[in-house]
């Protein structure tokens, strides 16, 4: 009889454990407990970068973004390309939906409602965006920072025209400072990435620089020169297509080949480099970190600053 009633008494305890698990199973599937009401991501058509998403409190939060303003006639009519949600969260808008960003305040909302019917206001509030890149931009000059222990004193900033001997008299950098480059923008990319195509003008010499360091300054093979356009080569000859990410504020080129360079559009002002070296950028210039490898027996060289240790490289355009 005991041994009857311990197993009544197990058989309920685990009946009722079943019962809880399924009533907490039912609870979660019909959201009972879920009260997330947050938008994760969005992004509209010619939308540019990402949205900055802001929780404010409870019941409102704001977003911000960048439309490209240059590709819409104005921003009545902005269509939505993609919305994420926490779970189980639903919004007043769907993906294909517009909104009408053409006001004093360029704003609209967005509601998003919990699996417990709380609700959440977004604000998203639109800035106009042109490609600055867009336009036509004449080379200046050709910067570079470079050299083997500048904590030693051998790094140095400075023009490739400065040294002209370690160059071709005719297709050295000189041939490069004369060079048109025409921007044109094309699209956006499903990131929010700016795109498009640059032609790259020989100017007025109706040459490119070869960027060949004459064997005359090779210390490690005296004679034999060198073919150093894997590093100043940065934006191709002719035309070649370009990609701006905002978020990581770089541009990448593809050439023709498909080979790709990445760097970044930087403005007027001085870069401190360490160790009592600067580059003062006086417009624009195109900036590239570059790669070198240290070489400690030809220190204080051309050779060294040039082809061994090359560190960073400005191309200084100023636009019409």
């Amino acid at each position: 009889m005991v041994k009857l009633t311990k197993y009544i008494l197990l058989a309920c305890i685990v009946l009722t454990q079943q019962a809880c698990v399924k009533d907490l199973q039912d609870d979660i599937n019909d959201g009972g407990w879920n009260h997330e009401r947050t938008i994760l991501d969005i992004q509209f058509e010619n939308q540019i970068g990402t949205a900055l998403i802001e929780t404010v409190d409870a019941a409102t939060g704001d977003i911000n973004l960048a439309i490209n303003v240059d590709a819409v006639p104005d921003l009545s009519n902005i269509r939505l390309k993609k919305l994420q949600l926490s779970y189980q969260a639903e919004a007043s808008l769907e993906v294909g939906d517009a909104l009408n960003f053409e006001n004093g305040s360029r704003s609209a909302s967005i509601t998003v409602t919990s699996a417990t019917g709380e609700t959440r206001n977004y604000t998203i509030t639109v800035s106009e965006f042109t490609e600055t890149l867009v336009g036509t931009w004449d080379v200046k000059k050709l910067t570079i920072y470079g050299g083997t222990g500048p904590e030693y004193g051998g790094g140095a900033v400075m023009q490739l025209t400065d040294k002209p001997w370690c160059w071709s008299e005719t297709y050295g950098p000189q041939a490069e400072c004369d060079n048109v480059l025409t921007f044109t923008m094309t699209g956006v990319t499903d990131e929010g990435n700016t795109s498009g195509i640059c032609i790259n003008d020989a100017g007025d010499d109706g040459k490119y620089a070869d960027f060949i360091f004459l064997g005359d300054g090779n210390k490690e093979n005296p004679g034999v020169d060198i073919d150093l356009k894997k590093f100043y080569r940065q934006i191709p000859e002719g035309e070649s297509t370009w990609v701006r990410d905002y978020a990581a504020n770089t541009i990448t080129f593809t050439d023709k080949e498909g080979r790709k360079t990445t760097g970044s559009l930087v403005a007027a002002g001085t870069e401190d480099l360490g160790n009592g070296l600067s580059m003062t950028i006086e417009r624009n210039a195109f900036a590239f970190n570059l790669s070198g490898t240290d070489d400690w027996t030809n220190i204080y060289s051309d050779y060294d600053k040039f082809v061994k240790k090359v560190r960073r490289y400005w191309i200084s355009v100023s636009k019409r």
